[in-house]
């Protein structure tokens, strides 16, 4: 098992920790990271597009002409696809543009994705992150202080002083542990976890072989 080092929020070594193998150091998997951020960004879309087929529009209660002695070819009603202001055919419905991954699969790729920022070094682990209030230049201190980036910052329980904190920072995204997911992690170029959030992401993914 790797150790890392455990820093306070001020970039101070306070200590080490052992991660677990099987979560942070797993083989990363690229063709399940794909899948599953495909998967949830198909999950995000509303799929409420839809068109008006001929029994929606208005009109068509009658012929719009007499069938004979027109010249025109013969019509039965207005709401026909091919007349103006008619109803559309082979149009989009609504639908949900989701599609199913097996628990299994989904939890490999969550693995990968961490493994692969274990193995990239752009994990930090913190002991904590707190602040008295709500204030953005303090959550910018902290970040500037670990020299971070675009950042992915997961918490085993979000304080609201730092979900505020946080809030107006541009390319940063802060998550409880238990709603971490692929497409976070691979958005962001840091990682940082809190003790506690890796103890609640060994608890979940730990124990795989």
């Amino acid at each position: 098992m790797a150790n890392v080092t455990v820093f306070n929020q001020n970039n101070e070594q306070v200590g080490e920790l052992e991660l677990d193998d099987s979560v942070f150091g797993a083989d990363v998997k690229d063709h399940l990271l794909h899948a599953v951020v495909r998967k949830q960004l198909a999950a995000r879309r509303q799929g409420t597009h839809a068109v008006k087929r001929r029994a929606d529009v208005s009109g068509g209660g009658k012929k719009p002409f007499k069938q004979k002695g027109t010249g025109r070819a013969r019509q039965g009603t207005t709401r026909a696809p091919h007349m103006r202001g008619g109803g559309r055919v082979f149009g989009p419905e609504p639908r949900s543009y989701d599609f199913k991954i097996n628990k299994k699969e989904m939890a490999s790729a969550l693995r990968s994705a961490l493994s692969k920022r274990v193995a990239e070094g752009k994990l930090t682990v913190i002991d904590s992150l707190s602040f008295e209030q709500p204030k953005t230049s303090a959550f910018v201190g902290m970040m500037k202080n670990f020299g971070l980036g675009t950042t992915l910052v997961v918490m085993d329980d979000v304080g609201v002083n730092v979900d505020l904190s946080a809030r107006n920072v541009q390319k940063v995204t802060v998550i409880p542990a238990d709603g971490l997911n692929v497409y976070d992690i691979l958005k962001r170029s840091d990682l940082v976890l809190t003790r506690a959030a890796v103890d609640a992401i060994t608890a979940r993914l730990g124990g795989a072989k």
